[in-house]
């Protein structure tokens, strides 16, 4: 099995009526993904709008989470400041947490250089695997191939790549010149089974919330070889791929929206997200619905 499993969740955070961190909701539901097909769980990510808490927050969150369940927990601590990253992975590795998910520097821009030394930093300041996050449509940098393989080869504890890139010709590349300890993650539900061709071993999604059985079904017929029942399974998951994020919803407004529908009160979005567009509750429960008709049909 991969390091953290095959199905990981970017989880979001559950919020009260008053817009306050609910670490009930958060245990209540951390327990509910490992109960649904989760084999891990990353918290502080993008999808948990780790940019809207604060530093007690975040480490709150992550202790919270632990504390719910028995999978790992990967704790996302990378932010633009260097040093603030240090600090929150040398404060989240005391926590219990089972890795740490390091996003690249965004909205600074800086070169090659400055990004692998962000990454070394992060990484020296804590025993524990790290992840690194590529996902350039948010940070507006994207993370050089040659800048990837010097820090697989290089610092024992990067232990893997997040891949959300959107080119799998060039991470097909990079996974030639790693170690072979060194795992690739899909960081883009929609394109999980073409990265499993090249290599990838986990998906740190954000539909996971509501399809990990059926990312469990999809990985172990590829796993098996039944490459055209992986794709089926793959095809019962697309509108939910297409729910999940859009311009006029991004994440993770609509994931919100769907586990309030099943009934897991996570609250609305933080600003600037906010609350969500009026019709994309409506939309939740179709997709859903349409989900579950789908898994009927397949299974006969």
């Amino acid at each position: 099995m991969p390091r953290f499993g095959q199905v990981i969740t970017a989880m979001v955070t559950p919020f009260d009526e008053h817009g306050a961190l609910d670490l009930d909701g958060v245990r209540r539901l951390a327990k509910w993904l490992q109960e649904n097909g989760n084999d891990g769980l990353v918290v502080g990510g993008t999808t948990g709008e780790t940019s809207t808490l604060t530093d007690d927050e975040k480490l709150a969150l992550f202790a919270a989470t632990v504390e719910a369940v028995t999978i790992p927990v990967i704790a996302g601590t990378g932010t633009n400041d260097t040093a603030h990253s240090v600090h929150l992975t040398t404060q989240a590795s005391k926590l219990g947490i089972a890795g740490i998910l390091a996003v690249g520097p965004y909205y600074n821009r800086p070169s090659q250089s400055g990004i692998s030394a962000h990454m070394r930093a992060i990484a020296g300041a804590t025993k524990l695997p790290v992840i690194i996050y590529d996902i350039p449509v948010r940070t507006g940098r994207k993370i050089a191939t040659a800048t990837l393989v010097a820090l697989a080869q290089e610092v024992s504890n990067i232990a893997g790549l997040k891949d959300a890139s959107g080119n799998p010709a060039e991470t097909a590349s990079l996974m030639t010149q790693v170690p072979t300890s060194f795992e690739l993650l899909s960081g883009d539900d929609g394109m999980t089974l073409p990265l499993m061709a090249i290599g990838a071993v986990s998906v740190i999604g954000v539909a996971t919330h509501w399809t990990g059985s059926d990312h469990q079904e999809m990985f172990a017929k590829w796993n098996s070889g039944d490459v055209a029942g992986a794709r089926a399974v793959n095809a019962r998951m697309l509108e939910s791929f297409a729910f999940e994020t859009g311009d006029e919803n991004p994440n993770p407004l609509p994931t919100k929206v769907m586990m309030n529908h099943l009934g897991l009160a996570v609250g609305q979005a933080r600003l600037p997200m906010g609350p969500p567009p009026s019709g994309l509750a409506e939309r939740a429960a179709r997709v859903y619905s349409n989900l579950q008709a789908a898994r009927t049909a397949a299974n006969g």
